[in-house]
């Protein structure tokens, strides 16, 4: 089994012993039985010291000082009491010089309010992450990126097989001072942006076997469309209507940015990012077939249940890694629904098919809409 917390180990044993079928891991789900991990067991782990709040006003009272000091512990209050997480990115950031977290503990932090951590082509990320790594303040970092130009390029959008964030970062860590790193910035100022080009790269390679499916495609002529796909492989008997009053948090969280076939156009066409979980289903509905790993047989008869899943967990979070996204959390619903998926030794139900099956009983009587609805 992968290291992990007492409370996420006993996810991860409860997928691969509990003898769960779909219709009671749904249940188990809807149920709101999983330990949901939350924004405020992560702050209060990376920071256990009784004086976060106090540390936290502080800071954020400072950072905007028309602000009234009720306000601002009202919300900080909100975030430890996980009613009203942070949404921005920036938030996270000031909480992590506010509390001198390290770059890991701020990935992780940043890995509670969306799909990715510290992205190091994005010049104010890669500016804000070298200043917390060497001590220094929030404000210094401020100001020594309003003395740089304008980085917006997205340069290399294109070049998704290379691996630039990658190389940033390595780059960044060379830096031993600001003139080494504005130096940094201004050789590679053609390859700063936003979008993370390694998810593209695996993104392609998945939606190229759906979209493609016999393996050959001389004129470069798409077999499906995105709408195909999406019918086909991806919209696993999820609702598509907008309404969600009646649903239960883990319902929620589960439908939450669950892709159509608008979504995947715009990361075909580069518009938007892909999303985390778009590319875990990706990867539950090919199976991993050469993607990630290039021949292996993850139903050899040689392997045990509990190998075959350790096998899967360290593919997939080798992939995320790889993109920049957070690992795997046995505490996230919609992982706990990908390492359900996976946790199978008969070659004869596909994956997806057991996602899909739990999806279902999990949104059985919900209300559906037109397919092409948005999020």
């Amino acid at each position: 089994m992968p290291e992990l917390t007492e409370a996420s180990a006993a996810e991860y044993d409860n997928i691969l012993h509990g003898k769960m079928t779909p219709a009671i891991a749904a249940q188990y789900l809807r149920e709101g039985r999983i330990v949901l991990r939350t924004f405020g067991d992560v702050l209060r782990e990376v920071y256990p010291a009784p004086d976060i709040l106090s540390r936290l006003s502080d800071f954020f009272s400072a950072d905007d000082p028309g602000a009234s000091q009720q306000s601002v512990q009202r919300k900080i209050r909100n975030w430890i009491a996980d009613k009203h997480p942070p949404q921005n990115r920036e938030d996270i950031y000031k909480i992590a010089f506010a509390l001198s977290l390290d770059e890991s503990q701020l990935n992780h932090l940043l890995g509670m309010c969306g799909d990715y951590g510290i992205q190091y082509r994005d010049c104010r990320e890669l500016v804000l992450s070298w200043h917390l790594r060497h001590g220094m303040s929030y404000g210094e970092a401020l100001e020594f990126y309003a003395g740089l130009p304008e980085m917006n390029s997205d340069g290399g959008t294109d070049d998704v097989a290379s691996q630039i964030t990658q190389q940033i970062h390595y780059l960044s860590l060379m830096a031993q001072n600001q003139k080494d790193l504005k130096d940094l910035i201004y050789k590679n100022s053609d390859k700063f942006g936003k979008m993370h080009l390694r998810a593209f790269f695996y993104f392609d390679r998945f939606l190229n076997q759906l979209t493609n499916p016999t393996g050959y495609n001389d004129a470069h002529e798409e077999i499906y469309s995105a709408e195909t796909v999406m019918n086909v492989y991806l919209s696993m008997h999820m609702p598509s209507s907008r309404k969600r009053d009646n649903y239960s948090l883990v319902q929620k969280l589960v439908k939450k940015n669950w892709p159509n076939a608008t979504s995947i156009k715009n990361i075909r066409s580069r518009k938007e990012d892909v999303s985390r979980k778009l590319l875990l289903l990706l990867y539950v509905v090919t199976e991993n077939e050469g993607i990630v790993m290039d021949n292996y047989d993850y139903y050899d008869e040689t392997l045990t249940l509990e190998q075959r899943v350790e096998d899967h967990w360290y593919t997939i979070n080798a992939m995320l890694n790889d993109c920049g996204m957070v690992p795997l959390d046995p505490r996230n619903a919609s992982d706990w629904l990908i390492l359900y998926a996976v946790s199978t030794d008969d070659e004869d139900t596909p994956m997806s098919e057991r996602l899909e099956q739990v999806i279902k009983f999990m949104f059985d009587d919900s209300p559906d809409e037109d397919e092409s609805a948005p999020e």
